[in-house]
């Protein structure tokens, strides 16, 4: 079969580096792979996967992007594609209003993806609209049944994310070449606890609260250090200044770390004691948690959204209520002082979303469904 993605672009992030494990399953299964986007850093992982690439900017949310339906609707007749996955809301709704001006014996079968708790509106409703509607977690599936009443759960189907175990071994130790040249950088952090919280800097991601809980933590007496893993966001320069003034003035320059983009993170999480979640808002998913849980890192996070569930099925006793900084701490005390870790679980594995996604597309091409 051939199977068209179509998100903005591919310049990193949960859903870009999903539509490459796709892309590339369906390579290795014998299918073909074409992927719509604007471009970006990881065409080119995505060219050596042996897919192909099709530059379009259908994710600028302007009316000057609508121009693109009807060299859309043509491009579409003329790939004549199985399956048309859609995972972005703009490029969603350029895509939708070309296949729907299609013969209906000429359209592609139509899958989209809930990747996020989108903001309710007739906007957002475009990623309701697929044959086949994939939600990445219960709290999605939720999110669709409660804010978008007029569709069909029946053709909703959770697909939980997944992560590779050979991406992030179980229990395995950094190499002493990384751990020397690590320590040389962050010398603080060689005979301390280390307490980590992965994220963008941005608002959202809890950065207030692991600063408090660091500073919680080391006045009861606690050898700790924090690691705040993620880069800046260009749009919010003024969060993270405000964020570096913080630590300063809290007399933290010593205790807390801002790494920037790290790509070793898989290492950072095996050195760490604890990895947080501590998001304000519920995530559709919690891949982060996923990773560190899935290195045999202790794991805490508020209890809501998709890190709940992973959580509850993974580390139950990583979770606490939102916005409870003491029980955080109280939390991380007992998992340092028992020495606390997640089993080898193998849930929420890359394998088993890769299996389950190809199976729904061969599904809707089976005769008896075909229009």
């Amino acid at each position: 079969m051939k199977v068209i993605q179509v998100l903005p672009d591919l310049n990193g992030g949960g859903v870009e580096k999903g539509t490459l494990e796709v892309a590339q399953a369906l390579v290795e299964a014998g299918h073909e792979s074409v992927v719509v986007s604007a471009g970006g850093s990881m065409v080119e992982s995505l060219l050596s996967l042996g897919s192909r690439h099709v530059c379009w900017d259908l994710g600028r949310k302007s009316l000057a992007t609508l121009r693109h339906i009807w060299a859309v609707r043509k491009w579409l007749r003329q790939e004549k594609a199985d399956i048309l996955h859609l995972r972005s809301r703009m490029p969603a709704w350029i895509m939708w209003l070309a296949w729907r001006g299609l013969p209906s014996n000429e359209r592609p079968h139509l899958v989209t993806t809930v990747h996020g708790l989108y903001s309710v509106s007739w906007y957002s409703a475009i990623m309701c609209k697929g044959e086949s509607v994939i939600a990445v977690s219960d709290t999605v599936q939720r999110y669709i049944a409660d804010n978008y009443p007029a569709t069909d759960m029946s053709k909703v189907v959770r697909i939980f994310r997944g992560v590779d175990h050979d991406e992030f071994p179980y229990a395995q130790s950094p190499d002493d070449q990384w751990l020397e040249a690590w320590y040389e950088q962050y010398p603080h952090t060689k005979d301390s606890v280390i307490l980590t919280l992965p994220g963008r800097l941005t608002r959202l991601k809890g950065h207030h609260d692991f600063i408090e809980l660091v500073a919680s933590l080391k006045q009861s007496g606690l050898n700790v250090c924090g690691l705040i893993v993620g880069g800046e966001d260009n749009k919010r320069k003024s969060y993270a200044d405000g964020l570096y003034a913080k630590v300063k003035d809290d007399g933290l320059e010593d205790d807390i770390f801002f790494t920037g983009v790290r790509s070793d993170i898989h290492h950072i999480y095996a050195i760490s004691n604890v990895v947080f979640s501590l998001s304000s808002k519920p995530e559709s998913f919690g891949r982060t948690v996923l990773e560190s849980v899935r290195t045999g890192t202790a794991t805490v996070g508020y209890g809501h959204g998709g890190v709940g569930e992973i959580l509850a099925a993974l580390f139950p006793v990583g979770l606490v209520v939102k916005g409870d900084v003491g029980e955080c701490a109280l939390r991380t005390e007992q998992i340092i002082k028992e020495k606390l870790k997640p089993e080898n679980a193998s849930l929420f594995t890359r394998k088993e979303m890769l299996e389950r996604t190809l199976a729904l597309y061969c599904d809707l091409l089976k005769p008896a469904d075909r229009t």
